[in-house]
């Protein structure tokens, strides 16, 4: 009979010794829980390691005990390690960055002729006009401040 423990499997017992142990059945071991702690609110949960548990609350607990009693924790997280999905490799598209970013710059939007509009066509009421400011930052890039006039 092979141990789990290489520490016994090296001391090459004689087979009269293995004769007493039953062999275990295949899902008769505990299941594995990944452990997040917290160190204070606010902060994210920092995985720390891995217990053995039969359910999820006793894993809680184990992972209290192993986890939480030296260090300063708020909360602890326990997720069963066969629940985690990581993503494939051959993916790895899916985290490039997007290149195309015009979005997140107000020189994107071209909005001063709809506003040029909009003051002419309200030229009459003067308590509609709208005051556009051009400010070029440091790196050369346009921004508009548009304010309406009261």
């Amino acid at each position: 009979m092979k141990f789990l423990d290489p520490r016994v499997n090296r001391l090459n017992l004689p087979k009269e010794y293995n004769e007493g142990f039953q062999q275990a059945e295949e899902l008769d071991q505990w299941q594995t829980y990944e452990v997040f702690h917290q160190r204070s609110r606010g902060e994210q949960h920092v995985h720390v390691g891995c217990v053995h548990a039969p359910s999820a609350e006793l894993a809680l607990l184990f992972a209290k005990e192993q986890y939480a009693r030296r260090s300063k924790c708020v909360n602890l997280w326990v997720v069963k390690t066969a629940d985690i999905t990581p993503s494939n490799y051959e993916d790895d598209d899916i985290f490039v960055p997007a290149v195309d970013k015009t979005y997140r710059e107000a020189y994107g939007y071209k909005v001063r002729p709809l506003i040029n509009t909009f003051n002419q066509s309200s030229s009459s009421n003067i308590s509609s006009k709208v005051d556009i400011q051009e400010i070029i930052g440091s790196n050369g890039k346009k921004s508009y401040i548009i304010q309406k006039i009261i």
